[in-house]
C-alpha cells in the first residue's frame, strides 16, 4: 500500500481493536513501531503473534500517571533514535458516567476519561512536537470519534464523546500551528468499529442487531477499514491533507 520502510512509529493502545490492527498494518509496510499497551499483558502478546520481533517493541505505560507517559517517550526514543510519526488511539469509555450517577461516579468517570483520552495524549504529543521540530518533520494521527461531531446516544457516556471532541481540536490546532514547519497532524473519526469498546455500547442499546440496524451499511465497521487509513497518513503521501478529518462511519453520519 505505502511504504514505511525506515521510518519509526509510536502507536499507543495497540493491543486489541482498532491499534491491534494499526500494528499489523504498520509492520506490514516496513515500519518499525513502539506498540504501547496499558497493562493486558495476554492481550499485546497475541497481537504480537507472528511479527517480525527485531521491527516491533512493546511498552507498557499507564496513561493515567503523566510520569509513566513521559518514560514511555523516552523508552521509545532510545529504541531507534528518532520517532517519525505519532499515532494517538489508546482510549477508555465508561458506562456509567450520566447525570443521575453519585457525585463521586461523575467525578471519577470525567477524570480518568480525560486523564487517559485528553491530557495522556496531548502531553505524549507536546513531547513528539518537540522532536519533529528538532528533525524538521514528523506526522501526528489522533483516533477521535464520530462522537466528537454528533454527541453519543448513552448520555451515561457523555465524557467519552466530550474527551473525543476535545483531543480532535487539539490535533487540528497543531496542523495549523505548525504546518509550515513541516509537521503534519491528522484526525480519524470512526464510527461503530466492531471492538470490545463497541459491544459492551452495544449491549447499552439492546444488543449488536439493534445498534447495527441503525447503520446504513447495515454493519459494524471492521478495524481494518480504520487501520487502512491509519497507515496511510503515516505515510504522509498526502501533505496537504494535513488538519483533515477523516469519517470512517459507513455513511451513517455524512457531514
Amino acid at each position: 500500500m505505502f511504504d514505511l520502510t525506515g521510518k519509526t512509529v509510536l502507536a499507543t493502545g495497540t493491543s486489541k481493536g482498532i491499534g491491534a490492527e494499526i500494528l499489523k498494518g504498520l509492520v506490514a509496510q516496513g515500519a518499525h513501531v513502539v506498540a504501547h499497551y496499558g497493562a493486558d499483558q495476554a492481550a499485546m502478546a497475541a497481537a504480537l503473534a507472528g511479527l517480525p520481533e527485531d521491527r516491533v517493541r512493546a511498552l507498557a505505560a499507564d496513561f493515567r500517571d503523566d510520569r509513566a507517559v513521559d518514560d514511555l517517550w523516552r523508552r521509545a526514543l532510545g529504541w531507534r533514535g528518532r520517532i517519525d510519526v505519532l499515532i494517538n488511539n489508546a482510549a477508555v469509555m465508561h458506562w456509567n458516567g450520566g447525570i443521575d450517577e453519585p457525585d463521586e461516579v461523575w467525578d471519577r468517570v470525567w477524570h480518568d476519561t480525560m486523564q487517559v483520552n485528553v491530557y495522556a495524549p496531548a502531553r505524549l504529543t507536546r513531547v513528539a512536537l518537540r522532536h519533529f521540530r528538532a528533525q524538521k518533520g514528523g506526522i501526528v494521527v489522533t483516533i477521535s470519534s464520530w462522537a466528537a461531531h454528533r454527541g453519543v446516544t448513552n448520555p451515561a457516556t457523555a465524557a467519552y464523546a466530550a474527551s473525543k471532541a476535545a483531543i480532535k481540536a487539539f490535533t487540528q490546532t497543531i496542523a495549523r500551528g505548525y504546518a509550515k514547519e513541516n509537521i503534519l497532524a491528522y484526525v480519524i473519526a470512526p464510527g461503530v468499529v466492531r471492538t470490545r469498546m463497541s459491544e459492551d455500547f452495544a449491549a447499552t442499546q439492546g444488543g449488536e442487531d439493534a445498534v447495527a440496524r441503525t447503520l446504513a451499511m447495515g454493519e459494524m465497521i471492521p478495524p481494518g477499514d480504520v487501520a487502512a487509513v491509519a497507515v496511510f497518513l503515516a505515510s504522509g503521501a498526502s501533505r496537504h491533507l494535513t488538519g483533515a478529518t477523516i469519517d470512517v462511519n459507513g455513511a451513517s453520519y455524512v457531514r
